[in-house]
C-alpha cells in the first residue's frame, strides 16, 4: 500500500543476484548470523503479537516494483487476507508495503507510510537491520493484537 524513494539497502539470499555490503558477494555474507537471528526474532514477534503474517523481502523488484511486490504477497503462503509483506528493493531504493485485506483494516495507509518513513531513515544512515526492526514494531504496534486476545 505504501512505496517510499531513496532507500539505502542491500540484498539477502532471497534473490542472490543484487548487491551485497561484502566484497565477495556471497550469499551467506551479506547479513551477519545476528542480523538474521534479529530479522526473524522481530517478524515472529510481530506475528505473533498480532495475528497477522509477517514476511520480508530484500531484494530486485523488477522494473514494476509494485506488481512484483504484490506478486510476491500473494504467493506468500495460505491466507494472503492477512498477511504483510514488506518488500525492500536495494538498487532501485524502494520499500513495497503489502498488506492483504484483513491486515489492511488493521494497518491504514498512513500508519505503512509512516512505517516505511522509520525505515527510510535508518536505510539512510546505513541501518538496514535497525530500519526493518522498527519499522515492524511500528506495524505491530499499530495493528494491535487480534481481536481473540482482546480482553
Amino acid at each position: 500500500m505504501t512505496r517510499a524513494l531513496e532507500v539505502e539497502s542491500h540484498d539477502t539470499a532471497t534473490d542472490q543476484t543484487g548487491p551485497s555490503r561484502t566484497d565477495e558477494g556471497a550469499p551467506d555474507a551479506i547479513f551477519t548470523f545476528q542480523e538474521l537471528a534479529r530479522l526473524d526474532e522481530a517478524l515472529t514477534m510481530s506475528s505473533r503479537e498480532t495475528g497477522l503474517r509477517f514476511t520480508l523481502y530484500i531484494g530486485d523488484l523488477g522494473p514494476r516494483t509494485r506488481v512484483q511486490a504484490e506478486e510476491l504477497h500473494a504467493r506468500s503462503g495460505h491466507h494472503p487476507i492477512d498477511a504483510v509483506l514488506i518488500a525492500v528493493s536495494p538498487g532501485q531504493k524502494v520499500v513495497e508495503v503489502v498488506t492483504g485485506a484483513g491486515a489492511a483494516r488493521r494497518l491504514p495507509d498512513r500508519a505503512c507510510a509512516l512505517a516505511v518513513l522509520s525505515m527510510t531513515t535508518s536505510f539512510a544512515s546505513g541501518d538496514l537491520v535497525g530500519g526493518i526492526v522498527n519499522g515492524l514494531r511500528q506495524l505491530s504496534d499499530q495493528a494491535g493484537h487480534p481481536a481473540t486476545l482482546r480482553h
